[in-house]
């Protein structure tokens, strides 16, 4: 068994080991119904989770720090951090580990929302394609909001500015591609159009509302995978540090 897959299964079991977990999962699934249905998901007559998953971007910015708090910081709190690292487990084993972790937590929470699948189906016939691209989308978007979310929490021993800053940076990147924010930086003169596109394009809501759509862009996959990949190797480098001093 590897040390990445050890520190996988150590942390697995932590999330589930304590109460926060499955009210975590309630609250999400309870929130995730609420939004979807207070929308007006019955009046559209529309056999889709388009109200759904444009839901899921802001609830992700929220739930995903809240997941990744306490990856790092709850370990330098506690001091137990030096002790991990002294282990047979390399740094870059174990963020893998705990993001893994955390990341197929994640996934247990979206599964749990297959319910929304069944109840579109009852009610008529889906397109299975946004579906799945939809589902696609989600996980991989919800992996790269546990990064943001790692990397902060390995910037301090408190759990609450691990949050904070998390879901700061999260909102910041959904948020950024919102029609009000893009439309007050195109009336900037001069740069406002390119400017905009930029800032446009480096919104989660840009690249998942392709993928909700029914479309699978390269692009759009490089753009969560890429985001994920940037801050994991940002915690690494960063726990590298830590552990050199």
């Amino acid at each position: 068994m590897s040390a990445t897959t050890a520190v996988f299964k150590r942390e697995l079991r932590g999330y589930f080991g304590t109460p926060v977990a499955y009210v975590f999962l309630v609250v999400f699934l309870a929130l995730s119904a609420f939004l979807t249905f207070s929308q007006g998901f019955f009046q559209m007559r529309d056999a889709s989770l388009r109200v759904f998953f444009a839901n899921l971007p802001g609830l992700f910015a929220l739930f995903a720090p809240a997941i990744a708090m306490r990856m790092w910081a709850e370990e330098r709190r506690t001091k137990t951090v030096e002790l991990l690292l002294t282990l047979p487990v390399t740094v870059k084993q174990a963020v893998l580990g705990k993001f893994l972790a955390g990341w197929a937590f994640f996934g247990i929470a979206l599964l749990l929302t297959m319910s929304m699948v069944m109840t579109v189906a009852y009610l008529g016939d889906p397109d299975p394609g946004p579906v799945f691209t939809g589902y696609l989308g989600a996980f991989l978007m919800a992996g790269a909001y546990l990064a943001v979310g790692a990397f902060f929490s390995a910037m301090t021993k408190n759990q609450v500015i691990a949050f904070v800053l998390g879901a700061a940076a999260c909102a910041l990147l959904v948020y950024s591609g919102s029609p009000a924010v893009v439309d007050a930086l195109q009336g900037i003169p001069l740069l406002g159009r390119p400017l905009a596109r930029f800032v446009e394009s480096m919104s989660f809501l840009t690249h998942f509302d392709v993928l909700q759509r029914g479309l699978i862009e390269f692009r759009d996959l490089f753009f969560m995978l890429g985001i994920t990949g940037g801050f994991l190797t940002a915690t690494v480098v960063m726990l590298d540090e830590s552990k050199a001093r």
